[in-house]
C-alpha cells in the first residue's frame, strides 16, 4: 500500500508521538509511507538518518509560519502522490478530510478521533465525508457517533500503542531508577508521583499540586511533572505559593520519559479532558499503578481496582486519600504494578496496534463482496 499520513506539526504531544510511531511502523512493515506536516520542525521532527526505508518526510510550509491550520498545496501534493490510504492525525489535519476525499475518490481517507476537545466545524464536516473514522477509545467512538449522527459501522476503535516499550527488569534498570531518583532529590524512602503531559489547562496539573499541599502521609512524597506548555508558569507559581518547591519538581519536556517511569512509584493524572491517555498506558507498562480522574476514555487505560484507581472528576479529597493509601502500602503498589505491567503490554502492544491499523486499511480497500446469483 501507499500510505499518506498527515499531521499539522510534530510538537511534543501524545497524538504527535503516535503519528511518528505509526508512520515508522507502516514503513517498517514494507509499505511506502509519506508523512506530511503543515509546519516544519517541532520537538518530534525525526532525524533523516533515523528514517526507515520507505518513509518519506515533507513539510508543506517552507518556513514555520506558526499557523497550525495552513496547509499550502496539501490537496495538490496528495493528488501527485495518489495514495491508496490517507490517515489524518490531529484536529487540524482532520479539518482537510472532506477536501482530500473529494480530490482522491478512490482512496480510503481515514479521520481519527484522538481528542476530548470540541471539534472544529470543518472537522465535524469531514467526519460525514471521509471513508472511515478510527477513534482511540470506545468512549470517544460512542460520543462521536451520537453527536455527529454517524452509523456505528463507520467508526472503529484502535487504542494508542506503546511509544516507549519497557525493558525487562535488570541490574541496569535498578541502577537507572536509583540514579534518576537521586538526580531529582528523592531518597530511597520517598514515594514519587509522576505525571507526564503537556501543560494545558485541561490537563489540570495544578490540581495535583493542590492535592499534594494537603497530603498527610507518614512518608515523604514528591510530585514530578514532566512536560511544557502554556499552563506551566501558573502551575509553578502555585507550587511556590503553597511552599512546595522542595517537593514538586518540574522536569520539562523529555524526548524519552522511560527513566522517569523507572524511577517513579505511582502514575497520577487529574486531566479533565482526554480521549485516551498515552501517559497512563506507558506508565502502567513500566509497572506503575495509576490514580486518575475519570475523564473520557481514561477508564479504558487501566482496570479499576486491579491496576489502578479511578477517581470521580474534581474530587481532590478522594484523590488525596487514594494517594495516601498507596504511599503507605508498598505491597499493594507492587501487586498492582505487576498487574498493570502485564495488562498494558498485552492490550497496547506496539506491534498489535500497528497491525490493527494495517488490517483496517486492507479491509477498507477490499472490493465489496458480490452476492450470489
Amino acid at each position: 500500500m501507499k500510505i499518506l499520513v498527515v499531521q499539522d506539526h510534530l510538537r511534543s504531544g501524545g497524538t504527535e508521538r503516535q503519528t511518528v510511531l505509526l508512520a515508522h511502523g507502516f514503513a517498517t512493515a514494507g509499505h511506502e509511507t509519506h508523512l506530511v506536516t503543515f509546519r516544519p520542525g517541532g520537538a518530534l521532527w525525526p532525524d533523516a538518518a533515523t528514517l526507515p526505508a520507505g518513509l518519506h518526510l515533507r513539510s508543506l510550509q517552507q518556513r514555520d509560519t506558526r499557523l497550525d491550520w495552513w496547509a499550502p498545496g496539501l490537496v495538490r501534493h496528495a493528488r501527485q502522490l495518489a495514495p491508496e490510504v490517507v490517515l489524518l492525525m490531529g484536529r487540524m489535519a482532520n479539518c482537510y478530510g472532506s477536501a482530500l476525499q473529494k480530490a482522491l475518490p478512490a482512496a480510503a481517507v481515514i479521520a481519527t478521533l484522538r481528542t476530548g476537545k470540541p471539534l472544529p466545524r470543518l472537522f465535524r464536516r469531514s467526519l460525514q465525508h471521509v471513508t472511515h473514522i478510527i477513534a482511540n477509545s470506545e468512549a470517544a467512538r460512542a460520543k462521536v457517533t451520537a453527536e455527529q449522527n454517524l452509523p456505528a459501522a463507520k467508526v472503529s476503535v484502535i487504542h494508542n500503542a506503546l511509544v516507549f516499550p519497557p525493558a525487562d527488569a535488570s541490574t541496569a534498570a535498578n541502577d537507572l531508577r536509583a540514579t534518576t531518583r537521586a538526580q531529582h532529590g528523592a531518597s530511597p524512602e520517598t514515594v514519587v508521583l509522576l505525571d507526564v503531559a503537556m501543560f494545558r489547562p485541561e490537563k489540570n496539573q495544578i490540581a495535583l499540586v493542590d492535592m499534594l499541599a494537603e497530603l498527610d502521609a507518614p512518608v515523604p512524597v514528591h510530585l514530578w511533572l514532566a512536560g511544557d506548555g502554556p499552563a506551566l508558569a501558573a502551575c509553578q507559581a502555585r507550587a511556590t505559593a503553597l511552599g512546595l518547591d522542595d517537593s514538586v519538581h518540574f522536569l520539562g519536556w523529555t524526548d524519552d520519559p522511560a527513566p522517569l517511569y523507572a524511577a517513579a512509584d505511582l502514575a497520577v493524572h487529574a486531566s479533565r479532558r482526554e480521549s485516551l491517555s498515552n501517559f497512563l498506558i506507558e506508565a502502567q507498562a513500566h509497572g506503575l499503578p495509576a490514580i486518575a480522574s475519570d475523564a473520557l476514555g481514561v477508564s479504558e487505560t487501566f482496570l479499576d481496582g486491579e491496576t489502578g484507581v479511578l477517581i470521580p472528576p474534581d474530587d481532590l479529597a478522594a484523590f488525596r486519600a487514594t494517594v495516601t493509601r498507596f504511599a503507605t502500602d508498598p505491597t499493594e503498589r507492587a501487586t498492582m504494578g505487576d498487574r498493570a505491567r502485564q495488562q498494558a503490554r498485552e492490550r497496547f502492544s506496539t506491534d498489535r496496534q500497528i497491525a490493527a491499523y494495517l488490517h483496517r486499511f486492507t479491509s477498507l480497500l477490499a472490493p465489496p463482496p458480490t452476492s450470489a446469483a
